[in-house]
């Protein structure tokens, strides 16, 4: 089967990381065109054996793209086009329909209740997503929280399937002389109590009222695992509140990590970075998963949410190391004292055993899930599926 993902860019994120991902679990004739920013994960998908284009397209108006686009999709002679991110949605499916590719895939990875990939929803997004949704076969959801969004929107509940996002547990798994390693290269104390945040540093994960949390315990120390807009206001809120030097703002951390000899960073890796940390807060109260999430707990570590559509989905017993908390600044104050104290009283750091929600998100299953959906849309076309096709997930189940 081959197949053609178009992303709107490559930088360091959930869902490009994730494309990286799964490309080397699936078993189809893959390449990747990028709209724009052909960034860290675009090396890293090359250096993995994956052919990635940059169209280059010069911004949301720019109509040049799409014959670009169309005829690269119509000389590959392409089985299925997926596509991810809001704009590599819109122009991927009209492109792949005027290139003649009928079985058109999508997925949803960043719908929130209030807004769809950081930016605010508007009725013109909406009518644009629906009135290019109609042009695609099936549209895949990261969660059975976004499907429900998605029919709410009005895509048919015939056309939404379920395939969560995935990480590589095994990856996970603590290793204490990566711990120490890790905090040796980061300045972190051997015997410091380290919370840690992981995701984009933009105003809706609400990482400042992490900062100030932190800053409100002395001994507390943060690692903030993210790149983003408010990487300077957060700096400069810990220098008010005279925690400048307990608040550690490490950058983005391109995961699967760059292959030897590629050009990418080769500092700790996630897991390291995970490792070195005490417990994992996530202070977002509009979350389309939860990745960090479940990374966290792959990594044995206690962690403190206030939302996640992937423990949400799943039985409540699931992740006995996780907890909901409101996010107030005052509760999670009390939350870290409490944390703190058991930390000092144990004598350090205790890693959980890795939980049945980890292990439920494993990559390889939502590698296996998604071609079920390739398989039924090329069925639904017309076309001959790979393999004897089971029925994908659809959202009530």
């Amino acid at each position: 089967m081959k197949v053609l993902h178009v992303i709107t860019g490559l930088g360091i994120g959930g869902a490009e990381q994730q494309l990286r991902l799964l490309l080397g679990k699936l078993p189809t004739d893959s390449a990747v065109v990028t709209l724009t920013n052909p960034g860290a994960v675009a090396r890293g998908i090359t250096a993995d054996g994956f052919p990635v284009t940059d169209l280059g397209i010069r911004g949301n108006r720019d109509l040049g793209a799409l014959p670009r686009l169309t005829r690269l999709i119509r000389d590959g002679r392409y089985d299925l086009v997926h596509t991810h991110l809001y704009r590599a949605c819109v122009y991927g499916r009209l492109a792949a329909r005027l290139a003649g590719v009928r079985t058109v895939v999508a997925t949803e990875h960043s719908l929130g209740a209030g807004q769809i990939e950081g930016r605010p929803l508007t009725v013109g997004a909406r009518a644009l997503y629906l009135g290019s949704e109609r042009l695609g076969t099936a549209t895949v959801a990261v969660s059975t929280t976004v499907a429900h969004r998605l029919r709410r929107w009005g895509v048919h509940r015939d056309r939404i399937h379920v395939v969560p996002n995935g990480i590589d547990v095994p990856r996970f798994a603590h290793d204490e002389t990566a711990r120490q390693k890790a905090r040796a290269e980061l300045g972190l104390p051997v015997d410091a109590f380290v919370v840690g945040g992981v995701g984009r540093l933009s105003a809706g994960k609400r990482f400042d009222t992490l900062v100030r949390a932190v800053a409100a315990l002395p001994a507390a120390r943060l690692l903030l695992v993210g790149e983003g807009p408010e990487r300077d206001r957060l700096r400069s809120l810990a220098a008010e509140l005279g925690a400048a030097d307990r608040v550690l703002l490490h950058g983005a951390c391109e995961d699967p990590p760059p292959k030897p000899g590629s050009g990418g960073d080769t500092g700790p890796d996630l897991p390291s970075l995970l490792a070195a940390m005490d417990l994992l807060v996530s202070t977002s109260g509009d979350e389309a998963f939860g990745l960090a999430v479940v990374e966290g707990l792959a990594a044995g570590l206690p962690v403190l949410y206030v939302t996640c559509p992937a423990l949400t989905d799943l039985p409540a017993d699931a992740a006995p190391g996780a907890r909901r908390i409101s996010g107030t600044a005052t509760d999670l104050v009390a939350e870290l004292t409490t944390f703190q104290k058991q930390f000092t009283a144990g004598g350090g750091s205790h890693r959980l055993p890795v939980p049945p929600a980890a292990r439920h998100y494993d990559i390889s299953r939502s590698a296996e899930q998604l071609m079920s959906v390739y398989d039924h849309a090329l069925r639904r076309n017309g076309g001959a599926p790979q393999r004897p096709v089971r029925r994908p997930a659809t959202p009530e189940e």
